[in-house]
């Protein structure tokens, strides 16, 4: 069931930006603000691939230290 989140307190040059990218798209502010928190609270690729990484961590109980891998990308460069 959607809900109703009331911010308040924002500067008006916020909003007048926010406005503006809101018509870039052909939207209303109000569709474009909640386009970018459906966009927020989406997993991020990123997000996955961290959690992908930390599974693959505990299951193979493997660390590799920072340097190691600073090391091995200057060589590559060479």
């Amino acid at each position: 069931m959607p809900v109703q989140i009331t911010i308040t307190d924002i500067p008006e040059d916020v909003r007048d930006k926010l406005a503006k990218r809101a018509a870039i798209f052909g939207q209303s502010l109000e569709e474009y603000l909640r386009r970018e928190l459906k966009l927020m609270a989406a997993p991020s690729r990123n997000d996955e691939l961290l959690q992908q990484a930390r599974e693959r961590l505990e299951v193979t109980q493997t660390h590799v230290p920072a340097w190691k891998i600073l090391r091995a990308i200057d060589a590559d460069r060479m």
